[in-house]
């Protein structure tokens, strides 16, 4: 039996796009949701795509977006490489969500949350130990002051290790699917058999599932990530050379600022001390014209 790896767009979207109980799931364990009422009972998908309210302004599409019975939203996005301008984005979608939920003569009370759950298999803060980041609308002086709307969940899945979160089963068995199963996994682990809806997300992600078309689709998904992984890499080491250029050189310039200010110290003492400057010009090597500009 061959799989095909959780992450990758086409899959993704089919197991959390297309079961509503599986992304309910998802959405259960990973978002920070305190007491069981919280959690969601029942899902119903919402368009991918956001489409502007005119031609004129920016058109966007999401991989998963859902609501509740609350009128609760949920975006869910699996994002393969990190850059800052895909917070930007998931700011940018999760606030259009937001606005959008009313018409121009209902009121402001009847706004429900919009929560954004984002996955990335890259590691974007790399002094943070935690793989798991929760953005809210605080206040600076008392952040237990909070402005509800809003929420931003972001996890780097390179920094997942299954004991981190024992104590929440469905938070670790999802995460352990989507970071532990991919082309070269032959058997699944029991644990993750065990539990029914990991067992029919796997069964989503079986090779024999999908269409030769789908596959080739597939591979060119990673050839397509493998290219922006070039690219990043290659901006990465040029800029690295372009930075240590510019570092040799301020370094050069700083020295060349030192030795100058230390030389003029140096004429000016030995001004003050009577010297002619053909003595200080055979101290010091320098010129009669440097002297006397001193």
């Amino acid at each position: 039996m061959r799989y095909l790896n959780p992450k990758a767009d086409l899959t993704f979207k089919k197991v959390f796009g297309e079961h509503p109980d599986l992304v309910r799931s998802l959405l259960n364990a990973l978002l920070p949701f305190e007491t069981p009422e919280e959690e969601i009972s029942e899902v119903e998908y919402l368009p991918a795509e956001l489409v502007p309210d005119t031609p004129l302004k920016k058109n966007s599409i999401v991989d998963v977006r859902c609501k509740d019975r609350r009128g609760r939203q949920f975006i869910v996005e699996m994002q393969m490489l990190w850059s800052p301008a895909f917070m930007q984005r998931v700011l940018f979608n999760a606030s259009k969500a937001y606005v959008r939920q009313l018409n121009g003569r209902e009121k402001y009370e009847l706004l429900q949350p919009v929560y954004s759950l984002n996955l990335v298999n890259d590691v974007f803060e790399p002094e943070m130990e935690s793989y798991y980041h929760d953005y809210r609308i605080v206040c600076m002086e008392k952040t237990d002051r909070v402005i509800d709307g809003l929420r931003f969940v972001f996890v780097e899945l390179p920094k997942f290790k299954p004991q981190t979160f024992s104590q929440k089963k469905m938070h670790v068995l999802w995460l352990r699917y989507l970071t532990e199963i991919d082309e070269n996994t032959r058997e699944i682990p029991k644990e993750l058999m065990d539990n029914p809806e990991i067992k029919k997300a796997v069964t989503q992600i079986q090779e024999s599932a999908f269409s030769d078309a789908q596959l080739l689709g597939y591979d060119d998904f990673w050839d397509a990530v493998r290219v922006e992984k070039t690219i990043v890499s290659d901006a990465e080491r040029k800029g690295m050379a372009q930075g240590i250029e510019k570092g040799i050189a301020q370094g050069i310039e700083i020295t060349e600022a030192k030795w100058r200010e230390e030389k003029n110290a140096i004429v000016r003492n030995l001004k003050s001390l009577g010297l002619t400057t053909e003595q200080i010009q055979a101290a010091t090597g320098l010129t009669a014209e440097e002297i006397e500009g001193l």
